[in-house]
């Protein structure tokens, strides 16, 4: 890393109806390092990133790179510049194939006939291919993106950020959030080497772990406001925690183990071919039960068979001791159950409406019985929950896509809270979410229990798996291979198990 500043912000604000988003922000990044942006979920760090990558315009304030002051406009604009991004919530184009998203409005083309430029699919494909095994990744690139997994997703994101030819500056939002160890290993594998070539990365990852590990320094933005920049090495997690959220969290994880009460789920030997193979487990009222492994272990299959979006081949599940079998979602919900999925955007809310519409999507029955809507009942209902959730927004009626990815699983939450399900499955709930958010989260999954809810987690967060959990189950390649309780799980056994070696400690 040298001294070279290559970016400066100065100044910037940017104002969205109702929210004030950026106040007066500045930030400069040297030529060659990993300058980590840090804040609470609703902070500014991805609308400060979608200014300097074209998506949004800036209300005021300057833009200087090398020295010169610039115009961002569009994202053609910031791609001239050689500026990156790859962001938290894809955006990519499912029906078309990994090498059309990754060169998407920069195809390479050819001279056709009578001189005309035509698009050249050999060199597209092969240059794609090419990327792929940058990222370290084993995939045929005429794969439409529709059937990749979300950690294969993510790093199709990474690979056409990489695509650039002329790549000054890169920003990854949130880059590991849906990746493995390995995949993280590769991901700062690459970091590094692009650091070495004086490329400089702006990274925002609410992991401090991976901060430690990558970072070199450090911008905590705070309500929209610009807090401090400090160096990473000197700076202890605690210091950038309370720096984010203006407070200490001591007790991150909040549990209070009381004696479970009756079997509120139970699964029976169930199996989907190529998926998952005899799957048994139980979860009481009261407990938390958390569900760890690999990408690809099978979990999220298994959550989804549940609750009736996937089919499977064999067995059995049981609610409160009678034999179900979902077909879909509904007569899951109509069973009591509701599912928190790991893709909240995608698959738990309907982004381009209201925040009250979301939250009473799946209690229209319940809630307005005659069939007829009610504008001031929605109103009321979601103001409820705004304030009971903790959720920041400016009234109910804001556009759930404007929110910040914690308030948005905070209204996944409430929907499923109105519809007073006693069987919750909770899939990646914290993925993307700021410390303080999850501090939040952990505080009404806990209360959740103490109420008699009987709770399935699904984490890739090793630390929240053993931090919130009754009992842990381990899967690998499709079955469960291990089950832990509270007391004698250890990080070590858990992840022994999670990788196919066993209790070989």
């Amino acid at each position: 890393m040298s001294d070279q500043i290559i970016l400066q912000l100065k100044g910037i604000s940017k104002q969205f109806p109702g929210v004030k988003a950026l106040d007066n922000v500045s930030l400069d990044v040297r030529k060659g390092e990993v300058h980590v942006l840090l804040g609470e979920n609703g902070a500014g760090k991805s609308t400060l990133m979608k200014i300097l990558s074209g998506v949004y315009k800036k209300d005021s304030g300057k833009i200087f790179l090398d020295g010169k002051e610039v115009e961002i406009n569009s994202v053609n604009d910031a791609e001239n510049l050689g500026i990156g991004i790859i962001h938290q919530e894809f955006n990519l184009l499912p029906h078309r194939d990994i090498a059309q998203n990754i060169f998407l409005g920069k195809e390479p083309t050819k001279r056709g006939p009578l001189g005309v430029k035509v698009l050249d699919k050999a060199t597209m494909y092969s240059k794609c291919n090419e990327l792929l095994k940058t990222v370290g990744i084993d995939l045929d690139s005429r794969i439409l993106v529709k059937d990749l997994g979300i950690a294969q997703k993510q790093m199709v994101e990474i690979a056409k950020a990489l695509s650039l030819a002329n790549l000054k500056i890169l920003i990854m939002d949130e880059p590991t959030a849906t990746l493995t160890k390995g995949e993280i290993d590769k991901l700062f594998s690459i970091i590094r080497k692009y650091k070495s070539m004086g490329i400089s990365i702006i990274y925002i990852s609410h992991r401090m772990e991976e901060i430690q590990v990558i970072g070199d320094r450090v911008t905590v933005l705070r309500d929209g406001k610009y807090i401090g920049t400090v160096p990473v090495k000197e700076t202890p997690p605690s210091e950038l925690i309370r720096m984010m959220v203006g407070r200490e969290i001591t007790n991150l994880y909040k549990r209070d183990y009381n004696e479970p009460g009756p079997e509120a789920l139970k699964v029976c030997n169930l199996s989907s071919r190529g998926k998952f193979k005899d799957v048994n487990f139980s979860v009481r009222r009261g407990e938390i039960v958390g569900f760890y492994g690999l990408v690809g272990a099978g979990r999220t299959e298994v959550a989804k068979a549940i609750f009736g979006e996937d089919k499977y081949d064999a067995g059995e599940i049981l609610i409160n001791g009678k034999k179900v079998k979902h077909h879909m979602p509904s007569q899951a919900v109509q069973n009591k159950m509701g599912l928190l999925p790991e893709d909240r955007r995608d698959e738990g809310l309907i982004t381009k409406m209201l925040l009250k519409q979301n939250v009473v999507q799946a209690s229209l029955r319940k809630v307005f019985p005659k069939g007829i809507l009610n504008n001031k009942v929605e109103s009321q209902i979601a103001t409820k929950y705004i304030t009971k959730l903790n959720i920041a927004t400016p009234d109910e009626n804001v556009v759930v896509a404007s929110l910040s990815g914690g308030n948005q699983q905070k209204v996944v939450l409430a929907k499923w809270l109105l519809t007073d399900s006693e069987v919750l499955i909770f899939d990646e709930p914290t993925r993307g979410i700021d410390v303080g958010a999850k501090a939040e989260i952990y505080e009404l999954m806990n209360d959740l229990a103490k109420s008699g809810k009987a709770i399935m987690m699904i984490s890739s967060d090793l630390p929240e798996v053993i931090g919130l959990s009754d009992r842990i189950y381990v899967m690998y390649q499709g079955k469960i291979v291990a089950e832990f309780s509270h007391e004698n799980a250890s990080q070590e056994r858990i992840v022994n198990f999670a990788i196919g070696r066993g209790d070989t400690l």
